[in-house]
């Protein structure tokens, strides 16, 4: 079924843009599929202030009416092999409520085309192997398992803390 919402990026100036990001990736992150675990103080306090401070970052946020649903993370990096950039979704969230209404899909709709004028030779994201309905919706957007080589398998996301 689908809802009226809007798409649009977020001004990292605005309180409510600001706030918004802060409320929506506190929800996100205190769901499961992002650990479960809520925002630490200094996250909250300084989020936006941070993704503000780096000009590769953009964040896509959606409404429902006036109220936040959704929010897209995208960093810059850059493709060696390609030498032009790339950007990395790094958070999709959609609160609980709003799942399944093709908000996700509209916001990554709009990070592409953010990602298209800045001249990026692709996006790059990671999911759970345990989150079926962001893979479909992955899949659906033409994302595809990250390859060079069949022989040499599909890539793997690792990470260490610092």
């Amino acid at each position: 079924m689908a809802c009226a919402f809007s798409v649009r990026r977020a001004d990292y100036a605005a309180a409510a843009d600001a706030a918004a990001i802060v409320m929506l990736l506190d929800a996100y992150a205190s769901d499961p599929a992002g650990g479960g675990e809520p925002l630490s103080g200094f996250a909250r306090a300084n989020l936006v202030r941070e993704l503000a401070a780096r000009p590769q970052a953009f964040s896509i946020l959606a409404f429902d009416g006036g109220a936040p649903v959704g929010l897209v993370n995208c960093l810059e990096g850059f493709s060696t092999f390609q030498c032009r950039p790339l950007v990395n979704v790094h958070d999709v969230a959609v609160l609980a409520s709003h799942r399944g209404r093709g908000i996700a899909q509209q916001m990554l709709a709009l990070a592409e085309t953010i990602s298209r004028e800045r001249g990026a030779v692709k996006m790059t994201l990671e999911v759970l192997s345990g989150n079926a309905s962001a893979i479909r919706l992955y899949r659906r957007m033409a994302y595809q398992q990250y390859q060079l080589d069949p022989a040499m398998g599909t890539a793997q996301f690792f990470q260490k803390w610092l």
